[in-house]
């Protein structure tokens, strides 16, 4: 088995899928900011609960120093790199547009050029729906249009696939860019829906639906997400494409788009709880429709089963009560 190097480790999708790898054989060697976006102390229980057992030690490290992470990649000795680490979340860079440029835009600069000075055989990056921009209804394919970004963190999203893909092209780096849609799961991030309407709805409070609880999103099941991640660093890096550039993007989602409003009967059940509604219109930097086409990665990787909702959900339901028990 291979050494990878996971930045973003202590992350929601990091520690899941540094923990997969470490339990299929390989060496992790992995990293992560530990910002303070949302509790640290969460990233650490992360990191104490899924890999520390595996031997897996997550170093801190700030991407947007180009000088350490040259470093610290050169020292891995791993020959692929799962890039994971961003800052996250749409509605926060309305406000805070600058954490945005330093984690997203000046650590991925990083990342590329450790990745090309350190012998890197493929590097994998964590890219987003949200590139897709607005959309009312179809399924998005990855040879749609997405020059026109709904808030700043999804521009960043759509310049990190721009400068994937002109390293790939002037320095023969093979990338694989990854449109997460909607990830949930144990362990996952209280800035996300899912977690603050199971938190209300556990303490009796109200929860809001923006757009009417009419918006549509394409969840994926973390476990899903990990074993698709899997597949693609087993497969190994693209060929060149006809502009010569090792280049390609995958959408990774399941083509299941939910209405919110369904989505929070479906937590509903999982908690034995109803929820407290109040409808607001839709919010600045939100798109109506989220939706993945999935056939070029299950193209590449071969069938890929998608966990339902109706138990993926209560499955998180049933660690964040564990967790965190009111």
């Amino acid at each position: 088995m291979g050494s990878i190097l996971v930045t973003g480790a202590a992350g929601f999708i990091g520690a899941h899928v540094s923990a997969a790898l470490a339990r299929a054989g390989h060496r992790v060697v992995a990293c992560d900011s530990y910002n303070d976006y949302y509790p640290v102390q969460l990233k650490r229980d992360r990191v104490a609960a899924l890999l520390d057992p595996l031997g897996v030690q997550v170093q801190p490290l700030d991407l947007a120093d180009a000088a350490a992470t040259r470093a610290f990649f050169e020292a891995s000795g791993c020959d692929v790199v799962l890039h994971l680490a961003a800052q996250a979340g749409v509605r926060y860079s309305v406000e805070h547009p600058m954490a945005y440029v330093q984690s997203n835009l000046q650590g991925f600069g990083s990342v590329l050029e450790a990745c090309r000075h350190g012998g890197v055989k493929h590097l994998l990056y964590a890219s987003s729906s949200s590139v897709y921009g607005w959309r009312d209804s179809g399924a998005f394919t990855e040879d749609d249009r997405t020059d026109t970004p709904m808030s700043f963190y999804a521009a960043t999203k759509k310049a990190n696939e721009a400068m994937a893909y002109a390293t790939a092209k002037v320095h023969g780096l093979p990338v694989t860019g990854l449109r997460f849609f909607t990830v949930y799961g144990p362990w996952g991030r209280p800035d996300m829906a899912y977690w603050s309407f199971s938190q209300a709805i556990r303490r009796g409070q109200p929860i809001k639906l923006f757009a009417e609880g009419q918006l549509l999103r394409d969840f994926t099941c973390v476990d899903d997400v990990v074993d698709a991640l899997q597949r693609l660093i087993a497969r190994g890096g693209p060929a060149p494409d006809a502009q010569g550039a090792p280049a390609e993007l995958f959408n990774v989602g399941h083509r299941q788009p939910v209405k919110v409003v369904d989505f929070v009967r479906t937590l509903e059940a999982a908690l034995g709880r109803q929820a407290s509604i109040e409808f607001a219109p839709m919010q600045t930097g939100d798109v109506p429709t989220t939706c993945a086409d999935p056939s070029r990665l299950i193209a590449a990787i071969g069938p890929w089963s998608a966990t339902p909702l109706d138990v993926g959900l209560p499955g998180f339901v049933r660690w964040l009560e564990a967790w965190d028990p009111l």
